[in-house]
C-alpha cells in the first residue's frame, strides 16, 4: 500500500466516489491497520472463503465481509487493462479525497451495483472531524500502552457507576491498564452522535483506574454478530490483551474475555458490589438504558448514585429534555389529503404559543426552492425527501421543531429522513394523513387528478404511482373531522408525549 505511486495527473482525471457511511468507516480502519492482516476492500475469493469458512482465500482466519459497493454506471469509468485508467479517487462526506483504489477486479453485488477491489492508498492527511488528538492509529496506541496486560473495552454508551464499577474490578482482576475504544464511526446504539459520546466518556475521566481513551471508526451494522468480530479484531491491532465484553462466543483477534460481574449499589455505604454482596432491602439494581432514556426524555436529573454528576451534566447538554429538543415531524398523505392544511395549522399555533421555535417546510415551496429540477421519478421523489430531511434534521439539531409536508409515497424515503433527524439528536414523528384517493380526487383542489386522468400529466401518486401505506407512523389521521380537530389532536399528542409544555393546550 504504501509503495504504491500515482502520478498526479492519474489522480487528477481519475473519477471520484463517496462510499456509504459504514464503508468510509471501513475505510479509514484498513487504512489505519486497524483491520490487519487486510490492506483492502475484500477480493471476490476473500468474500466467498469468508462467508463459507470464516478465513481468507489463504487460510487466514477472517470472519466478517469487509466490502465495497458502488453504483455498476461507475466501472463505465474505469479502465481494468489499464494501470493509469483504473483507479477511482474514494472520497469523504466532504468531498475531501481520502484514498485513492487501483481497482482490479469487480463483479456483482445486486441489481445496479457492483463490488470493487484492489490495492488502496492514503490521500490527504488522515481522518478529519472532531476529537482528532484521540484518533491515533493502532500503531499510535500501542507505543503508548504499558508494557503487560491491557483491558479493552468498547465504549459505545456513557460509562455511568454501574460500568465504571465493572471496569475498575476487571482492571484489577487482570492487574492491566486500560484502554477505552469510543466508536465514532456512527450514532451509538441510543441514538448519541459520536462527538457527545466521546464528551460523556471523557467526562468519567476522574473515575477511571489508568487509562488510555481512544476514538476509532467502528460503526454498527445491524449485525451484531459481524460487529462483534470486527470490534474485537480492531481492539487486538490497538494492543488489547483482554476485553471486558458480555459476548464471549463471538470474539476474534485471540483475545481473552473478561465477563462483566452483575453488580447492585448498597445503600448502606453507597457502593456498587456484586449484587448477591447486597442484601435485598439495601439493594438498587442499575437503571436499564429505557429508564435513562426517560429520564432524560422527561428533564430528570440522572441520580448521582447512578451516574456520576459530570457526566448527568454532559448527557443533559447531549439530550435534552423533549420539550427543549429539536423535532422533525414529517406529514404524509396522497396529494390533497389535507398534509399542507394541517401542518400549516400547527404551525401557526405553535407561533400563537410561543414556546417552539418552529419551521414548516410545505412540500410545494421545497419543490420550487430546495428541490427545482427535479423529476417525479421513484430516484427525484427519494432526493426530494431527503433533501427536506436534511434541511429539516439541521433546523432540529439547533433545538427548532420542523413541520414538513411532503407527499413522501416511498417507505425508503421516509426512514432517510427519520434517520437523518436521528443523526442530529432530534426526535422524528411521523404523521399519516390517511385520507382515501377518492376523496383526495374528488377535492382536486390544484387539478392533478383530472390532468392525471386525461393523461396530461404522468407519474401522478395514487393514479400512476403507488403510494406506500407507513406501517411506522406515530400519528395516523383521517380528515372525517374538520381541520381544527386534526390540528388539535396533532398538538395533544405533542404534549403527551413531551414535546410541549402542557400549558400549551
Amino acid at each position: 500500500m504504501n509503495g504504491w505511486v500515482l502520478p498526479d495527473e492519474v489522480l487528477r482525471g481519475a473519477p471520484t466516489y463517496t462510499p456509504r457511511p459504514r464503508e468510509l468507516a471501513d475505510l479509514e480502519l484498513l487504512l489505519s491497520g486497524a483491520y490487519a492482516p487486510l490492506t483492502g476492500f475484500l477480493s471476490r475469493a476473500d468474500l466467498v472463503a469468508v462467508t463459507r469458512r470464516g478465513r481468507l482465500a489463504d487460510g487466514t482466519p477472517w470472519s466478517a465481509p469487509v466490502t465495497l459497493e458502488v453504483p455498476v454506471e461507475l466501472t463505465g469509468k474505469l479502465d481494468l487493462t489499464n494501470p493509469m485508467r483504473r483507479v477511482l479517487v474514494l472520497t469523504d462526506t466532504e468531498a475531501a479525497p481520502a484514498a485513492a483504489l487501483d481497482v482490479t477486479e469487480t463483479w456483482e453485488a445486486r441489481a445496479g451495483s457492483v463490488y470493487i477491489s484492489g490495492q488502496l492508498r492514503r490521500l490527504g492527511e488522515g481522518p478529519r472531524g472532531a476529537f482528532k488528538k484521540l484518533r491515533l492509529g493502532p500503531a499510535e496506541v500501542r507505543d503508548l500502552l504499558p508494557s503487560g496486560r491491557v483491558l479493552g473495552v468498547i465504549a459505545d454508551r456513557p460509562l455511568h457507576r454501574p460500568q465504571l464499577a465493572q471496569l475498575a474490578h476487571a482492571a484489577r482482576t487482570i492487574a492491566g491498564h486500560v484502554l477505552i475504544i469510543v466508536p465514532v464511526g456512527g450514532p451509538g446504539p441510543d441514538g448519541l452522535p459520536p462527538e457527545a459520546l466521546v464528551r460523556s466518556v471523557l467526562a468519567a475521566r476522574d473515575r477511571l483506574p489508568a487509562a488510555t481513551i481512544v476514538a476509532v471508526p467502528l460503526s454498527r451494522t445491524g449485525d451484531d454478530v459481524r460487529d462483534a468480530l470486527l470490534h474485537s479484531r480492531v481492539a487486538a491491532a490497538y494492543g488489547v490483551t483482554h476485553l471486558l465484553s458480555g459476548a464471549a462466543t463471538i470474539t476474534a483477534g485471540g483475545l481473552r474475555v473478561v465477563l462483566p460481574r452483575e453488580l447492585a449499589y448498597d445503600a448502606r455505604d453507597g457502593q456498587w458490589r456484586s449484587r448477591d454482596d447486597v442484601p435485598p432491602h439495601t439493594r438498587r439494581l442499575a437503571l436499564t438504558n429505557r429508564e435513562i432514556a426517560d429520564l432524560q426524555d422527561r428533564g430528570v436529573t440522572l441520580p448521582e448514585w447512578h451516574t456520576p454528576p459530570a457526566v448527568a451534566r454532559e448527557l443533559r447538554r447531549s439530550r435534552p429534555p423533549r420539550r427543549e429538543r429539536g423535532l422533525v415531524v414529517l406529514f404524509t398523505g396522497l396529494s390533497g389529503a389535507g398534509k399542507s392544511t394541517i401542518a400549516r395549522g400547527v404551525h401557526e399555533a405553535l407561533l400563537e404559543g410561543g414556546d417552539r421555535n418552529a419551521s414548516l417546510l410545505d412540500g410545494d415551496v421545497v419543490r420550487r426552492l430546495l428541490s427545482s429540477g427535479l423529476g417525479f421519478s421513484r430516484a427525484d421523489r427519494d432526493l426530494n425527501i431527503t433533501r427536506i430531511g436534511f434541511v429539516a434534521a439541521e433546523v432540529a439539531r439547533h433545538g427548532g421543531l420542523a413541520l414538513c409536508c411532503p407527499i413522501a409515497p416511498y417507505a425508503h424515503g421516509r426512514a432517510e429522513a427519520r434517520k437523518l433527524a436521528h443523526e442530529a439528536g432530534a426526535g422524528f414523528i411521523l404523521v399519516h394523513i390517511a385520507t382515501p384517493l377518492e376523496v383526495c380526487e374528488h377535492r382536486d383542489r390544484k387539478g392533478l387528478y383530472a390532468k392525471a386522468r386525461a393523461g396530461e400529466i404522468t407519474n401522478m401518486t395514487g393514479v400512476h404511482d403507488p403510494y406506500e401505506i407507513p406501517t411506522d407512523a406515530e400519528l395516523t389521521l383521517d380528515t372525517a373531522g374538520t381541520v381544527d380537530e386534526a390540528v388539535a389532536t396533532v398538538l395533544e399528542y405533542l404534549t403527551a408525549e413531551g414535546w410541549l409544555e402542557p400549558t400549551h393546550r
